[in-house]
């Protein structure tokens, strides 16, 4: 990489490694809606002018019904469960445990028969993965806190969807005008949810919740597309979807220097496992590697090779 292009891949792994110790500080004194609301409603006021400027706007109504989908997938359920599940959980695991989220791809390939050949090496990563996600569950995290592992999968699996209807559904479409779209339809959708849940708010949260709450929108969500679409320029989809690999380990990190959250044996193993596990499941087999009876078809993990960009919404 050239010197922009790490600093690009470095902004982008803080960026989308960070939102997990943001939204911890957030759900402490508002709710998970509350926050999804004010989140998608600045993020899209920043992404929404650009997008207009570029033309990206008008290729993604056309597709309407399947952008409300996406948005429905990747952000307006995953970021409410994901809020919630941080009242319980620590911020190091969550991020932990959304890493498995290439895992769970794979399961989703083979269910709706778009099986991948993995062979030895994805095979080998795929148990990886799945030991060290029942590591943290088994070991990380209490009994009472199964509930929120709960609401974790449905962040995973809405993750893992996301994507595979770009590769689909929304392929070939500007991705800054899909996130764009996506954002303005959730917070819209939010508004009458917020209203009827919460009310009217009778005090500004603390200096530091609204802190987390710009940043996410501004740096973790807004600045983030666009720096992975620079990123994209520089290096390519597919070497640009390494940045996944980074995010684990800049959660951990923040977590045990912001929040003093613990860093266990167990977090360490975890971290090992799922991070290594993704990564050989993402490797393509070589030519000599054996692979399996699954067939050949379409890869469904990296949308970058479908699409021609990666999208990896950030948490």
């Amino acid at each position: 990489m050239n010197r922009r292009a790490t600093l690009l891949f470095l902004a982008l792994g803080v960026a989308w490694g960070i939102p997990y110790l943001l939204i911890k500080v957030a759900v402490d004194e508002i709710s998970p809606a509350e926050l999804v609301l004010v989140r998608t409603a600045l993020a899209a006021v920043l992404l929404l002018p650009i997008a207009l400027w570029r033309g990206a706007l008008r290729p993604v109504l056309t597709q309407w019904p399947w952008l409300l989908l996406f948005a429905l997938v990747e952000i307006a359920i995953p970021w409410v469960a994901l809020g919630s599940a941080e009242q319980r959980l620590t911020s190091s695991t969550t991020g932990l445990l959304i890493s498995a989220v290439p895992l769970v791809g794979v399961a989703l390939a083979f269910a709706s028969g778009r099986a991948e050949r993995l062979g030895v090496t994805g095979w080998t990563g795929l148990g990886l993965g799945i030991a060290g996600v029942a590591a943290l569950v088994g070991l990380d995290v209490g009994g009472s806190d199964l509930g929120a592992v709960a609401q974790i999968g449905i962040v995973v699996v809405g993750y893992a969807l996301g994507p595979a209807l770009l590769a689909t559904k929304l392929k070939g479409l500007p991705g800054l005008g899909v996130m764009a779209l996506a954002l303005t339809v959730t917070a819209l959708a939010y508004v009458p949810v917020v209203a009827v849940t919460d009310g009217m708010p009778t005090q500004l949260p603390s200096n530091a919740v609204v802190g987390s709450i710009v940043l996410l929108a501004v740096v973790c969500t807004a600045a983030a597309f666009l720096w992975l679409f620079a990123l994209v320029e520089e290096v390519g989809p597919v070497r640009a979807t390494t940045i996944t690999y980074l995010n684990p380990a800049v959660a951990v990190v923040a977590g045990a220097v912001v929040l003093g959250e613990p860093v266990t044996p167990v977090t360490l193993l975890g971290f090992v496992l799922v991070v290594t596990g993704s990564y050989l499941v993402n490797r393509r087999p070589t030519s000599a590697e054996p692979v399996s009876d699954s067939g050949d078809v379409k890869r469904v993990l990296a949308p970058a090779e479908a699409t021609g960009q990666p999208l990896r919404t950030c948490s």
